[in-house]
């Protein structure tokens, strides 16, 4: 006789009935007809591959809806500390895939379109990205988003509905073109707009003393209309909220121009106001102190903080509800955390909320602030930090220019308290710099007031520490921490590259996918046969499949069976395409110089968006793109090599570009990549990496060990050592053949006959005005490419590597990272909590642990 169930077991399958009733091929058939007919207003005879891409996004939005609307009841009733990130940029790519897959409804719907004689592959790649970010900073906030919902985090990312993205890339006559992102042109089926919680924002004006204090008036209005995005967890049922901010103008119109009898005029100024979310500012790295982009800033953190007050104040405590008027609790129940410092703002702003609005006293204020508010650093390069005009910061934002300096006043007294006498740390630790134009540095402000502040890998944590904020560890050693960042699997392996997730579950199953950790089970099986077939198998069909895509867009053939060596990122200096291209040049010279020598073939590809206004950056891509000519052009070298610039790199073309690539390129200058993140995503899908000491470089490293890495070039050390001895360009170029050759190709137009001195002020910046040392590098690059070389040779001992990648990756999971933010930073612990289905009752809450 069987044994009794117990209440888990029933729990359990009466999850899995209502699982295969509710969301079964069939349910999906029909609710995708319905909202083809009764949402589009369309039938099969007349419908366009974009309706069916509608009618499905829909319908899987269904699915999630319910489960949206639970968690937040979940969290209502629980009232747990909420985690609130706060960005200006969200890289967050495509929707549909990611949704279907978190749901654990993919295979149901395959089938479903299938049935229906449609291609799901075709109508995912109808869906618009959502490119509101530029590059890793905004993709790591997509990551710590699906994180976030994955551990069960009460958590929500605020930011900006930007009505147009990251420009769209056309490569045109080997230039770059850039053409506006209009993403929403079709509309977005996953968000839905909240017209009922819009927020006035306001601008401008003056500050007023009045017997109550400071007053804020004359102010020009802008509203904040939210728009909500579902985020779901991993097969939990959580579904957390993105909310994003768009610009709206006020109803009155200008009554002057409306009683002048201009109408028109009346009616177009409105649209000054609604500029503020018209475009996302396509600067990586770099400061712009435009006005435009103060508003977005101030925009965002403004709508934010009130709609988190106004959550605060209405959230259910104790045995019954009431409004908190009590800010004692504040830092019990709200965490922020500040993407960089373009949030920056968030301080000075909930200041005056609290002091101006709430009446609390300066010093109980300033402590609250203090214990909400954490930064997170994402750069050390001296021209992304921003530094706000006074002037700029008075004319739109006159009440938070007298909260900074009160704020830096109290700073200031404590830093003399401390050093007596030290004027000169004063100034250096002053958030207003008084040398030349007189500004605000805002990362000087983040720290202040925040009571933790973190660098994104271990040596930038310790850059950060011992150079550019030195003054402020040395007051305040216990404020700075390091969190190393991560990625999600769920994108980032599972999505982009079911042939490899199918190879790793059949060995060590799926928890995986949940607890990247697990696939250090893999490393046993790094010199097992039959592993190693099956990884390489896996890797050849995503590179035939890639090799075929090529070919289609850009009409180059590629050799499946060459070394897929992949640079992409964002064009800057200090990321080096420039020595990738050195490279590029070298091989073609050697090529050329001994047709007859054995070589192995190679496919560079090189991609990534330059800033519009970064001529060198556009030089770049140019110079890359005419080497590719003559290379691609040359029968001599035929398939020994050829070079590919991929246009409009983006989240969805790295889903693709990654589970190919057999070589990861790595090679900014040691001291200048916070992070990377690029890294993590090639290291977990089975690339080798050739890359210098620089960001998680050096972690990966140290989980994999050095012989499964490629490293090369100088350590911060002598990068530093190099800048205070004297960096001369000449030395080497003197020195070394295969480099003096490459410059002088360059520099005498043989890339470019028709304009021979297309590329003479490049040539002049490696030789006079390069801040990043591509020369100083360049031998121990051309050597380790060599050895790179030689093992592609031996393709079992290339692909045991891999294997070992891969199996090391568990610590680059997004999910230890934001594992490691809530407990030492957010004061949140990750509950990995499962929540019911919509079919189940409320009450058979049970834990992932539980659940397996």
């Amino acid at each position: 006789m069987a044994a009794p169930q117990t209440d888990l077991e029933k729990r359990k399958q009466i999850s899995v009935r209502g699982i295969a009733q509710v969301e079964n091929v069939g349910n999906v058939k029909k609710t995708f007809n319905r909202h083809l007919h009764y949402t589009l207003v369309k039938d099969r005879n007349e419908a366009t591959p974009r309706d069916y891409y509608f009618a499905l996004a829909h319908t899987i939005r269904d699915h999630l809806t319910s489960r949206w609307i639970r968690t937040q009841q979940h969290y209502y009733e629980k009232d747990p500390k909420r985690v609130y990130y706060l960005s200006l940029e969200y890289y967050m790519g495509r929707s549909l895939t990611n949704t279907m897959i978190n749901l654990g409804i993919q295979s149901a719907c395959d089938e479903a379109l299938y049935q229906l004689g449609l291609d799901i592959e075709e109508l995912e790649s109808l869906e618009e990205d959502a490119g509101l970010g530029n590059g890793g900073l905004g993709r790591l906030a997509a990551c710590f988003l699906d994180s976030m919902a994955t551990l069960g985090m009460a958590a929500y990312g605020y930011g900006i509905r930007y009505e147009y993205g990251i420009f769209a890339q056309k490569i045109r006559n080997g230039e770059q073109v850039e053409e506006p992102d209009d993403w929403l042109r079709f509309g977005n089926p996953w968000e839905k707009a909240r017209p009922e919680y819009m927020i006035p924002v306001n601008f401008y004006g003056r500050v007023e003393d009045t017997p109550q204090g400071k007053k804020w008036v004359d102010t020009q209005i802008v509203f904040a209309m939210p728009y909500d995005n579902p985020i779901p967890g991993y097969k939990n049922n959580v579904v957390n909220t993105m909310r994003l901010w768009s610009a709206k103008s006020p109803n009155n119109f200008n009554l002057k121009f409306f009683n002048d009898g201009d109408y028109i005029q009346a009616v177009l100024d409105r649209n000054f106001a609604e500029n503020i979310s018209r475009v996302l500012y396509p600067n990586d790295n770099f400061f712009e102190g435009k006005e435009l982009r103060l508003k977005q800033e101030y925009f965002m953190v403004a709508a934010t903080l009130q709609d988190i007050i106004r959550r605060f104040k209405a959230s259910k405590f104790g045995s019954k509800d009431q409004v908190r008027t009590d800010f004692d609790t504040f830092p019990e129940k709200v965490a922020l955390q500040l993407n960089d410092t373009h949030p920056s703002l968030a301080i000075p702003e909930l200041m005056r909320i609290l002091v101006d609005i709430e009446g609390l006293s300066w010093a109980k204020a300033w402590g609250i602030c203090v214990k909400t508010c954490a930064y997170t650093n994402h750069t050390v390069l001296p021209e992304a930090l921003e530094r706000w005009p006074t002037s700029v910061l008075e004319h739109i934002l006159p009440r938070h220019l007298q909260i900074i300096y009160e704020i830096n006043h109290f700073h200031l007294q404590e830093v003399s308290k401390r050093w007596p006498g030290d004027m000169d740390r004063v100034r250096r630790m002053s958030l207003v710099e008084e040398c030349g134009e007189k500004r605000i540095n805002m990362a000087h402000l983040c720290i202040v007031g925040s009571h933790a502040v973190n660098g994104v890998a271990a040596i930038h944590s310790e850059i950060i520490k011992r150079d550019i904020f030195k003054d402020f560890e040395e007051m305040n050693p216990e404020k700075f921490q390091n969190k190393t960042n991560g990625i999600t699997p769920r994108r980032w392996l599972l999505l982009c590259n079911p042939a490899l997730a199918d190879v790793i579950a059949e060995k060590i199953g799926e928890e995986w996918v949940v607890h990247l950790d697990q696939l250090t089970k893999l490393k046993p099986l790094a010199k097992d046969a039959g592993f190693i077939r099956a990884v390489q198998t896996a890797k050849q069909e995503n590179k035939m499949r890639l090799a075929k895509q090529l070919e289609q867009d850009y009409g180059v053939k590629v050799n499946p069976s060459s070394m897929f060596d992949i640079q992409v990122k964002r064009i800057h200096e200090y990321k080096r395409q420039l020595l990738n291209c050195l490279h590029i040049i070298t091989m073609y010279n050697r090529i050329k110089a001994n047709p007859g020598a054995p070589f192995v073939p190679r496919t560079v590809m090189i991609g990534g968006k330059a800033a519009p206004g970064y001529h060198t950056a556009k030089q770049i891509i140019r110079l890359i793109c005419a080497v590719g000519r003559v290379v691609n052009n040359d029968p001599i070298v035929g398939d020994k090599l050829k070079v590919v610039y991929l246009e409009n790199y983006r989240v969805t073309l790295a889903e693709q570009i990654i589970p190919a690539a057999d070589l990861s390129e790595q090679i900014s200058t040691a001291g200048t990549e916070a992070s990377g993140t690029g890294n993590m995503k090639f290291m977990l899908n089975g690339a080798l990496t050739i890359g210098t000491l620089d960001g998680a470089n050096i972690e990966m490293m140290e989980e994999m060990g050095k012989e499964n890495i490629f490293i090369f070039g100088m350590t911060v050390e002598e990068v530093e050592e190099l800048k205070r001895r004297g960096y001369n360009a000449h030395d080497y170029y003197n020195r070394l053949p295969e480099l003096r050759q490459c410059i002088d190709q360059i520099s005498s137009g043989f890339f470019s006959p028709s304009n021979p001195d297309q590329f003479k002020d490049l040539v002049n910046i490696l030789m006079y005005h390069d801040r990043f040392f591509l020369f100083a590098d360049f031998e121990s690059y051309i050597k380790c490419q060599d050895s790179v070389n030689k093992l592609y040779q031996n393709p079992n001992d290339w692909t045991s590597k891999a294997i070992m990648n891969i199996a090391s990756s568990g610590k680059f999971s997004s999910d230890r990272t934001i594992a490691q933010y809530g407990r030492e930073i957010w004061g949140v612990e990750p509950s990995w909590e499962k929540l019911p289905a919509p079919h189940e009752p409320r009450d058979t809450d049970i834990t992932r642990e539980e659940a397996k």
